[in-house]
């Protein structure tokens, strides 16, 4: 779309026009980058012809296309600070993935767990780092609009532009299973919560668990004798109509697809912004995720014992062969390659994008092992096992308070989904309300689908993380970073050394996947 800015703020000096010209060129990269996010007839993130914003105004752009406005965070020009390009990483990054790090800490071993994660997370922020170097090594005059996969296009042809495709459809699907496994076991716990109490029904779950006001359960014990959502019934209320609810209100084989009367509406409408103004709840969900460990570790206190290679009735060893599990979690964890490019070409000072990458790589890294490492040692074994740690640690507290942190993105990763499916093969976002309804059926199928017959979340986010992290972390930027240096006549033998070990690195950590 053409942008008009008014010459109001042309002066006679020449700085101060080149600031204005330099001002209006950043604006219109942004939009133009931005607007191939959506189609063409949406507005959600085009901005009308008569509106640029303000000098002391910025919008911040996520990948799922929310835009929030920060004040005086600027230098005037549209230009991001140091402290909000490490905010929008931060927020980028952190996602349910941060639910199951205390079960992959549990299935690494408490010690192999805690230097898995730092590696990864140095690991990751070098591949990272060379994902957004790799556009600068391109002897083009203007690869300001690019992001990964048009570097991929570049060095790998069709090829690399369908690959990353793929490999981005699986992050994002995968990302919107688990949103579906999460939202199931919501809206269960809500419909039994809300059955009961208008029955006036007193029902005690067959859960082994702890006693007291900071109750921990353990939903896998009872596994082998009747099904998690089953419950006995020990005073008022009609016994018949109890189990008719039981059994039209079941876990895994009802509510899952429930949920498709109230989704699959959401996800066919043309426009996300209507969603993505609750996006702000990612963050706030995040902070109160910390406060609550935080207040229900002071309850609990801390149950570590320290077995570096044999297994007892209540702890588990310190180094585990399982713990490919955690690395696979942990890929995804740290993933956000394909669009960190996007969110550092506005960083005010470009000579700062190590420092603010490095600075919001050791916060996501601190967060992820502040909660691992905080819910694992407050476990209380005993009487519990540590092996009770669910792949969702929250499903361990008798809580509903899951709410904000699994409602919020699930309908924008959808919209995301089709807008990168649907403009590669029919050059339009939305080609037709049949074209977007069957892939939306297949989204939501796929969703249905691990709901019911595998609602393992761990899983679903180790195989997922580990398969879009073998192009994105691991192949590309390796192989990039190589092909880079070898036209420069720069490769060396230590360096191809250590991009091969990388790229087998990725390879192992998903074969392992399917082997553990």
């Amino acid at each position: 779309r053409p942008f008009h800015v008014e010459p109001t703020n042309i002066v006679s000096v020449n700085d101060d026009m080149q600031r204005v010209t330099d001002e209006a060129s950043a604006m219109n990269k942004r939009i133009h980058y931005y607007s191939r996010l959506t189609s063409p007839a949406d507005k959600a993130l085009i901005a009308p012809d008569h509106v640029l914003p303000a000098p002391d105004e910025i919008y911040v752009y996520s990948p799922l296309g929310t835009a929030f406005k920060v004040d005086n965070c600027t230098d005037g020009y549209g230009k991001n600070s140091s402290l909000v390009t490490i905010f929008m990483i931060w927020n980028t990054m952190m996602g349910t993935s941060i639910l199951s790090i205390p079960w992959g800490i549990k299935q690494a071993g408490f010690t192999s767990g805690i230097i898995l994660i730092l590696l990864m997370g140095i690991l990751t922020l070098y591949c990272c780092y060379r994902v957004v170097k790799s556009r600068q090594m391109i002897p083009l005059t203007d690869t300001s609009n690019w992001e990964f996969p048009d570097v991929c296009k570049y060095y790998f042809g069709s090829f690399g532009q369908w690959s990353s495709l793929i490999f981005s459809m699986v992050s994002l699907v995968g990302a919107m299973v688990v949103y579906w496994v999460l939202m199931s076991n919501f809206l269960f716990n809500t419909g039994k919560f809300i059955y009961n109490f208008v029955h006036d029904i007193n029902v005690t779950d067959i859960v082994p668990g702890t006693n007291g006001s900071n109750k921990v359960i353990c939903p896998s014990a009872a596994s082998g004798h009747l099904p998690q959502n089953r419950s006995v019934m020990f005073s008022s209320g009609n016994r018949t109509g109890f189990e008719l609810f039981e059994e039209w209100w079941d876990k895994s084989q009802t509510v899952p697809f429930y949920l498709i009367a109230v989704l699959l509406p959401l996800l066919n409408l043309k426009s996300p912004s209507f969603f993505a103004k609750f996006n702000v709840l990612g963050t706030v969900s995040v902070v109160y995720l910390v406060f609550m460990v935080t207040v229900k570790a002071a309850h609990l206190g801390i149950h570590l014992e320290f077995n570096w290679f044999t297994e007892n009735e209540f702890f588990v060893p310190e180094f585990r062969i399982l713990f490919p599990q955690l690395t696979g979690v942990l890929t995804l964890a740290f993933f956000i390659h394909n669009c960190v490019i996007t969110l550092l070409q506005n960083n005010r000072n470009q000579e700062n994008n190590v420092r603010d990458l490095s600075i919001a790589y050791f916060l996501v890294g601190l967060t992820y092992l502040y909660v691992g490492v905080i819910i694992f040692a407050s476990f209380p074994s005993p009487p519990l096992s540590k092996e009770c740690i669910e792949q969702n640690f929250l499903d361990n507290f008798p809580s509903d308070d899951i709410m904000s942190f699994v409602a919020r993105v699930y309908p924008l990763l959808g919209y995301l989904a089709r807008v990168q499916l649907l403009r590669q093969f029919f050059g339009n976002a939305y080609p037709s309300f049949f074209h977007v309804l069957i892939l939306n059926l297949a989204i939501v199928g796929a969703g249905v689908a691990m709901a019911r017959f595998y609602p393992n979340i761990g899983g679903i986010i180790r195989y997922s993380g580990a398969t879009c992290g073998l192009a994105f972390v691991f192949v590309y930027p390796s192989l990039i970073y190589m092909i880079s240096l070898h036209r420069a006549g720069q490769l060396t033998c230590p360096a191809l050394i250590i991009h091969i070990f990388i790229i087998l690195l990725g390879l192992a950590n998903l074969i392992a996947q399917f082997l553990l």
